[in-house]
């Protein structure tokens, strides 16, 4: 792009926001005001700054005991569910006794959220030294809010990490303006999630600071996943982040334009008070987080003794081009492990996913496995068009299917919008208790993914491998009777979340960030559904990789990402067991090739294959592969694999986009198949 474009471009975003960039003296002056502002008060003179009395930092000193400098000991407890794992999170906050370090690329402001910020400010008003660090794209951009953080307490820092053209707030001209002078930039995000407690405990996965990572939306939430890792291995972690907060891209709030002209025309707000949605729920978390039992029976009680332990994550300058043999090469930390553990599998690769989107070297290596004597099995976890926050991508998924699954081998599990064996509580979701109708079949085991299809649930575990029930009696999906249309009526008068504010997802082009097109698709029936958004890999039962990294261009070129490896067979079982849940009948659809008809398959087959290698104009009708649900009877007693010769006889097909609320919308999936190859960089 020529100079004077980018000149124009320029312009354009500064006529359009209305406001040009503060001096540096201005930045000085509101800085100061906020410095100044700034308590000092400690409320605690106790050397541990009257830290709670936790279980879980207490499993991080045990580890620490039982470590020695050539065998370092951990502790792994993975966390599925997702109320219980904001509990773990609150209550690893009121343990700190001395730093707190958080790093997110979502932070909004709702219940989960303003419970966060409420913990982190009592935590620094105690004594301990709390620094936040967030992504400009998806975080915080209430000015007043900002303004109010900047200016809360010595302890307490917030910085905030690429804000384009200095702002933490933008608006259209801005969204245009960065497309045009400075995509790359623009599109470079900090994708990392960690919490790390006094250097000897840490939090990674893929939950951001939103009610919807936590089971706290009503219309839509994601199933996610974190790893919470106690010993040695946290001051990696702890040294990765301050890299990042040290990092020439991560500007102190008050240091921004729009923050700082906050701060100089008003000085520093108050922080507004907290609004709950709904304050039951918080002071139901808030009261578990405290509860000693409750902790250890949920966290400690599960975690499992693991020795080989590595957190792995980008540096802050992965973005850079620099050369080869250039003093910053190998900023690029995360992608070439992961890609090593998938080239050593020998037996199989379980992938979870939520946006199943291929660079051109990951095709190539899954071609390698593919190519060997005996390859290994490959069961890929992704999401459904029902159930995706971005269709923009799957529109991507679904165009490459026939690849993915003929020459790459996968087998691929589509995530169902209403799981009925979700590891979730659903009181959470549904305002009244929705109950399968009686005598409907759970569809069994699941034999060909290896085991049983439940998994623990933190919150009352699951007695039953395959019922979906806990210790709440049957729980499935939305159906149609009076409980659930009066459920239905109560969330219409009240408003959907979804319809009524932007949901953000972490994979978006900019410049294709509108609300209007960054949704989930409408579905046919009303309720509570879920998207996948868990990050995990393991490899032959033996590694298990928990982190942000979503095994797609977007988290190989543009952000930065982290992740924890766990070399243990035990952890991977579990991790993987997780996994098959996931993609047991009752949680997933499967997908595979369609039923050959009598004549001209062979045409059929050509024709598609040579329409998904255009560019643009794939509009071929019949696709290759579509979603399917298993028929549980006497004469399909157990899930089988799309391989099995009886596989059409024991499942039937749904359409290629099952559940989705067939309209307008769909037109722009089909014409993203068509015209937008030329986007799978950027997602």
């Amino acid at each position: 792009m020529n100079l004077l474009l980018r000149v124009l471009a320029l312009a354009t975003v500064l006529l359009g926001s209305g406001c040009a960039s503060l001096s540096h003296a201005e930045r000085d002056r509101a800085e100061a005001i906020a410095v100044q502002a700034r308590s000092t008060e400690v409320d605690c003179q106790r050397a541990d700054r009257c830290a709670l009395d936790s279980p879980l930092r207490a499993l991080a000193g045990r580890a620490f005991s039982e470590s020695t400098p050539e065998r370092p000991q951990h502790y792994a407890t993975l966390l599925d569910e997702g109320e219980g794992a904001l509990v773990a999170r609150l209550n690893l906050l009121r343990s700190a006794t001395r730093s707190i370090d958080l790093q997110t690329y979502i932070f909004d402001k709702d219940d989960s959220a303003r419970l966060v910020i409420d913990e982190l400010l009592a935590a620094s008003r105690r004594g301990v030294k709390v620094r936040v660090l967030i992504d400009q794209l998806s975080a915080i951009s209430d000015l007043e809010i900002l303004g109010a953080l900047s200016g809360a307490h010595q302890n307490f820092q917030l910085r905030v990490y690429n804000p384009t053209f200095g702002k933490a707030r933008l608006n259209y001209f801005d969204y245009a303006g960065s497309v045009l002078c400075c995509f790359r930039r623009f599109n470079q995000r900090m994708h990392n999630k960690l919490l790390v407690i006094d250097d000897a405990i840490g939090v990674v996965g893929g939950r951001n600071y939103q009610d919807d990572y936590y089971d706290w939306d009503r219309e839509y939430n994601f199933r996610d996943r974190d790893v919470l890792i106690a010993g040695p291995e946290a001051r990696a972690m702890a040294a990765n982040f301050d890299a990042f907060w040290r990092a020439q891209r991560s500007v102190p709030a008050e240091r921004l334009n729009d923050v700082g002209r906050t701060l100089l025309r008003q000085g520093v707000p108050t922080l507004p008070p907290a609004a709950f949605r709904r304050p039951e729920r918080v002071q139901r978390v808030s009261a578990e987080a405290n509860d000693i039992d409750f902790v250890t029976r949920s966290f400690v009680d599960t975690a499992l003794p693991v020795a080989s332990v590595r957190y792995v994550a980008d540096l802050p300058r992965k973005h850079r081009r620099e050369k080869a043999d250039a003093p910053l090469a190998g900023q690029h930390v995360t992608e070439p492990q992961l890609d090593a553990l998938i080239a050593s599998a020998q037996k199989e690769v379980i992938l979870q996913t939520p946006y199943l989107v291929l660079s051109k070297p990951a095709q190539k290596l899954f071609r390698e496995l593919r190519k060997r004597p005996q390859p290994p099995r490959v069961l890929v976890s992704s999401n459904s068009l029902a159930a995706t926050d971005n269709p923009i991508v799957y529109a991507l998924s679904y165009k490459y299917k026939r690849r993915n699954m003929r020459e790459l081998g996968f087998n691929i599990f589509e995530y169902k919008p209403f799981p009925l064996d979700a590891p979730v509580d659903y009181r959470n979701l549904l305002p009244d208790p929705i109950t399968a109708p009686d005598g409907e079949d759970d569809g069994g085991r699941n034999p060909l993914i290896g085991g049983s299809a439940a998994g623990s649930n933190a919150r009352g575990g699951n007695d039953g491998a395959s019922s979906g029930m806990g210790k709440q009696g049957p729980v499935n999906h939305p159906r149609t009777g009076s409980a659930y249309q009066n459920a239905r009526e109560r969330r219409r008068a009240a408003g959907s979340e979804v319809e009524t504010r932007l949901l953000r997802t972490e994979t978006r082009p900019s410049f294709l960030g509108s609300k209007a097109v960054n949704k989930p698709l409408p579905v046919t029936r009303k309720g509570a559904r879920m998207g996948l958004h868990a990050k995990s890999l393991v490899v032959d039962r033996r590694i298990g990789v928990v982190g942000t990294h979503n095994f797609d261009p977007r988290s190989e070129n543009y952000n930065t990402e982290g992740a924890v490896i766990i070399d243990d067979p035990a952890f991977a079982e579990e991790l993987a067991q997780s996994i098959l849940r996931d993609i047991h009948p009752q949680n997933s659809w499967t997908v595979a090739p369609r039923a050959k008809p009598p004549v001209l398959s062979g045409l059929n087959y050509s024709v598609g294959k040579a329409s998904e290698a255009l560019p643009i104009l794939d509009f071929w009708p019949w696709r290759y592969a579509t979603d399917y649900e298993f028929k549980p009877g006497p004469d399909c007693p157990q899930p089988l694999p799309r391989q099995d010769p009886d596989f059409h006889r024991c499942y039937s097909a749904v359409g290629d986009f099952p559940e989705v609320n067939v309209g307008p919308k769909w037109l722009l999936v089909r014409m993203l198949t068509a015209f937008g190859a030329g986007l799978v960089p950027i997602l």
